[in-house]
């Protein structure tokens, strides 16, 4: 089964990357998942379109590994919180009763278009009322929410984890008995 590890800044997660390529066994694939920072351009969420690997060359200057394929750089477009935003159900568990749902952004198909400081200034505003140090704060909550997280209510939503998913489910099928993720 996958498995998930977080580096901290995009800089230091993007050459541990490279050096996870350059040093892997043949039963290991390493996938790149970064927040894009900023919406996507380009609807191609294809496991094969180059649609990740293009973005972060154009935004980061991040050359495409020589020997990586498309398919092992993958977004949350536009940041993680858009991945918390898009499971409001996870949110009015977490933060309680005081969330105030009118404050969060809709959930719809355009909340991968939306811009990063949009969709925290929603979180932030939505949780000012959860008490002193409850309120939304990126690092003290987001990992914990992370994996809380329904992925129906992601897939429901957002192109790029269904990208995502599309991408473990074809690289487990030969390895797991053909389960998939959920």
């Amino acid at each position: 089964m996958p498995s998930i590890h977080a580096y901290g800044g995009r800089d230091t997660t993007f050459s541990v990357f490279k050096t996870a390529l350059e040093n892997c066994d043949a039963d290991t694939y390493p996938i790149l998942l970064v927040d894009s920072e900023e919406p996507v351009k380009g609807h191609g969420i294809d496991p094969h379109s180059d649609i990740a690997w293009s973005h972060l060359e154009s935004r980061d200057h991040w050359a495409r590994p020589e020997g990586s394929s498309n398919d092992q750089a993958q977004l949350m477009v536009t940041s993680m919180e858009t991945w918390i935003m898009a499971d409001q159900d996870t949110l009015k568990t977490y933060f309680g009763s005081k969330l105030r749902i009118n404050a969060l952004t809709p959930v719809d198909r355009q909340l991968e278009a939306r811009t990063r400081s949009e969709i925290l200034q929603a979180l932030k505003d939505a949780t000012s009322d959860c008490g002193k140090n409850k309120g939304y704060l990126k690092g003290k909550h987001s990992f914990e929410i992370l994996g809380d997280l329904n992925p129906e209510a992601l897939k429901a939503n957002l192109l790029h984890f269904n990208r995502l998913l599309e991408t473990l489910n074809h690289h487990l099928d030969g390895t797991n008995d053909n389960e998939t993720v959920r």
